[in-house]
């Protein structure tokens, strides 16, 4: 569907849309964000993600409007709003809960957020006609959110929010009401509404795979700090901490022994597996020592026949398979190798290992990633 005009913008430049500088949360002794510095580019699609009570809704409070940081700045293209009210901040929010209007009609829903503004009657018919059109509801203005379903008012939840046409979108879990399937679809659409729009997108999410699949950048963070920044890729491939790669997906974190550091590659020593090299653009800069631990993705390590030709660069032990999940398209085996206990995610072949059955447990060093101890 093409964009509504009411929404049509020039071509963005990229430039900071908003800057968190030094912020900081505290509700009595306790603090719930400690100094946290990010810069957010204008028009990407960025996600705060963690654990329930790392942080991340506290964050995105801040930026609304509706907590004020203890310490630090907050900065919107370049002008500080930590004293302007939440409705002069020209800021679109979705909450977990929609926080609809039971007694306001959808169209009258959709247009609250214009009522501050200096918006005719006729402005805001077309505004809010473009706003349901966006959101693939165009014929539901005379109803009330109770006559919808949970996707439905999720989608209304977004028309008010972008009716507006705010500098940012702020999201916080809007998915999670939603069954499984609905929140799959749901949120193809609202990646493909946003890059549509080019909005400057906050999103709060505690799920990974959300996470990975929707965003420009993430940002990782536990117990009020931000653990890492980077891009799905690199997020998942190359975590900065033993807590990142065990939040993101299934790995596997090995102790090695560290024998030496070249221009390009560092020489390990991995029980049971031997010596292999890693690159060192696999290991995060300042990490490496003479102990430390080695990442590996549960669907890099893979399992083969004994007899099995290997292919070409990858290490190998013999392991025994101790427990089996069959998942469909892929297999979880858990396979102790000596005295570690790894996690391999296949995908599905002929024939399946059975618990208890010797196999070659292998993968390619380039997959990996060094930790420091």
């Amino acid at each position: 569907m093409p964009l509504p005009t009411i929404f049509a913008r020039d071509e963005i430049i990229m430039s900071t849309a908003v800057t968190l500088d030094n912020i900081v949360k505290r509700f009595g002794t306790f603090t719930a964000v400690h100094p946290l510095n990010l810069e957010i580019e204008q028009g990407s699609f960025l996600t705060l993600l963690g654990p329930s009570g790392c942080g991340k809704t506290t964050t995105l409070r801040m930026i609304a409007g509706l907590l004020d940081p203890t310490e630090g700045d907050i900065l919107v293209k370049g002008q500080r709003v930590n004293t302007v009210p939440i409705h002069k901040r020209n800021l679109g929010i979705v909450f977990q809960s929609y926080a609809l209007f039971p007694h306001k009609t959808i169209f009258e829903n959709v247009a609250f957020g214009l009522k501050y503004r200096d918006v005719s009657k006729a402005e805001v018919e077309q505004k809010v006609k473009a706003a349901m059109e966006l959101v693939q509801l165009p014929d539901m203005g005379d109803r009330y959110p109770t006559q919808l379903s949970g996707g439905q008012q999720q989608r209304i939840a977004l028309a008010r929010a972008i009716v507006i046409e705010p500098d940012v979108l702020l999201l916080d879990e809007p998915l999670s009401a939603l069954d499984a399937n609905l929140r799959e679809d749901m949120r193809v659409e609202l990646k493909n509404i946003q890059e549509k729009l080019g909005v400057t997108t906050v999103f709060v999410t505690h799920d990974q795979g959300e996470a990975l699949a929707m965003s420009d950048n993430i940002v990782v963070m536990r117990d009020g700090r931000i653990e890492q920044v980077g891009s799905p890729w690199d997020v998942y491939n190359r975590p900065a901490s033993e807590f990142v790669a065990q939040f993101l997906g299934a790995s596997n974190l090995m102790d090695v022994s560290v024998e030496g550091a070249g221009a390009d590659k560092v020489a390990i020593e991995l029980p049971h597996f031997g010596k292999l090299e890693v690159d060192t653009t696999q290991v995060p800069k300042g990490n490496a020592s003479q102990k430390g631990k080695l990442v590996l993705r549960a669907e890099k390590l893979q399992l083969s026949d004994e007899k099995a030709k290997l292919p070409a660069g990858h290490v190998s032990a013999k392991g025994t398979v101790e427990a089996v999940d069959y998942l469909g398209q892929s297999v979880r085996y858990f396979v102790h190798v000596g005295d570690q206990k790894l996690q391999a995610i296949n995908t599905v072949g002929l024939a399946l290992f059975n618990q208890g059955e010797a196999a070659q447990v292998h993968f390619d060093p380039q997959n990996c990633t060094l930790l420091g101890d």
